[in-house]
């Protein structure tokens, strides 16, 4: 089986689903390997067409059942330092490389690669396979197509999302809402000054903000939080602005991201952020430049995973891994997303994050096998 594994990540790492681009032709891909296994598929797109997510269910057709879920895009290559070609799969000392072969196609190739075998056995619950577009944008994939299925159903009872844990079980996580600012204020020349207006200085200004109320939110960090850091926290991952040293800058944008803990952080950090821009930053730059205007604009909005040690969803994970620890991550994922239509859920999968969305990610064989071992067991529970 490891084989049929192996060949399967290579298909799928050719074909380079970054999420800027189509994924269509690795869904259509997944789409004739379950197709010839005798699932029944049902497709969802993005309003462009251009994106696809994957809904698959080998088995009888009834409600409950396990899924199994993988998002198909992966992040960028561009500027990384890579010493193989990231969409060409290479073997070499008991691992894969490319880009998205721990993140997160190994595990699909395994759950594509079990479907035939899923098919020839009497199964009593049904086995569902889900492939997302767009995790790494804020779970809009995801969004769409489990809006379809809690229309038209049947939901499973329990969802095995397949990230990148060393194949522990992870039973929580924080959320993560994502944005982006834009700052516009007055280009002139910089001996005239631009006094608060510059975009620069008040992206600074609104940065530093960020930097403490991100102090605040560790310091509120409830003295039972499983996760490591304990606290919400709060990320400027990108900035970029204005045009030369001795010109104002007209504009600046930045990238900024908040991990919360507890339930209401992040409206409480929205609400801070509007009412800092709105009644203190803004008017300042307005006295100097009354075209000045600052835009957040959210990009993504993921929900946590709310730990339950004693899930249905955590039992069996447990019995496929033969592991009776659970963990929590910091890192997101679509968990939340199917455990707020009450589907009992875990995170387990191949893999190390270690190895996710670096130059040379690579996935060790032995973590695909471990892999095709514990989907081998789901049959038992199944059957």
């Amino acid at each position: 089986m490891i084989d049929q594994a192996l060949g399967v990540l290579t298909q799928l790492v050719s074909y380079p689903t970054v999420s800027t681009d189509s994924n269509l032709d690795l869904i259509d891909y997944a789409a004739d390997l379950l197709g010839k296994a005798r699932a029944r598929i049902v497709t969802t797109t993005d309003q462009e067409g251009v994106k696809a997510n994957l809904y698959a269910t080998i088995g009888p057709d009834l409600p409950g059942g396990v899924v199994l879920s993988g998002h198909t895009d992966v992040v960028p290559v561009a500027g990384q330092d890579w010493t193989v070609e990231p969409f060409r799969a290479s073997k070499d000392a008991g691992r894969i490389w490319g880009r998205g072969t721990t993140d997160m196609k190994g595990f699909i190739a395994c759950v594509l690669a079990m479907a035939p075998t899923f098919s020839a056995v009497d199964l009593e619950r049904p086995i569902h396979v889900a492939l997302t577009y767009d995790e790494e944008e804020g779970c809009r994939g995801a969004k769409v197509l489990l809006d379809e299925l809690s229309r038209n159903g049947p939901l499973p009872s329990i969802a095995l999302v397949g990230e990148p844990t060393e194949l522990g079980v992870v039973v929580a996580h924080k959320g993560c809402y994502e944005y982006t600012t834009e700052v516009i204020g007055l280009e002139q020349h910089a001996s005239m000054g631009a006094g608060g207006a510059g975009a620069i200085f008040a992206a600074a200004r609104f940065i530093g903000m960020l930097e403490a109320l991100a102090a605040e939110l560790a310091e509120r960090a409830p003295e039972d939080s499983p996760f490591d850091p304990s606290g919400a926290t709060i990320n400027v991952g990108r900035i970029a602005g204005g045009v030369a040293r001795n010109i104002t800058a007209a504009s600046a944008v930045f990238d900024w991201e908040v991990r919360p803990v507890a339930a209401g952080e992040a409206e409480f950090v929205r609400d801070h952020v509007d009412r800092f821009v709105a009644d203190v930053l803004l008017p300042d730059m307005r006295r100097q430049f009354e075209k000045a205007d600052i835009r957040t604009t959210g990009v993504g909005a993921v929900g946590g995973f709310r730990l339950d040690r004693e899930s249905p969803a955590a039992s069996l994970a447990s019995r496929l891994t033969g592991s009776g620890r659970h963990s929590v991550v910091s890192f997101g994922t679509e968990a939340g997303l199917f455990q707020n239509l009450g589907i009992s859920t875990v995170v387990c999968g191949p893999g190390s994050l270690e190895q996710a969305h670096k130059p040379d990610e690579y996935i060790e064989i032995s973590q695909l096998e471990g892999c095709l071992m514990m989907l081998h067991r789901l049959i038992d529970e199944v059957t």
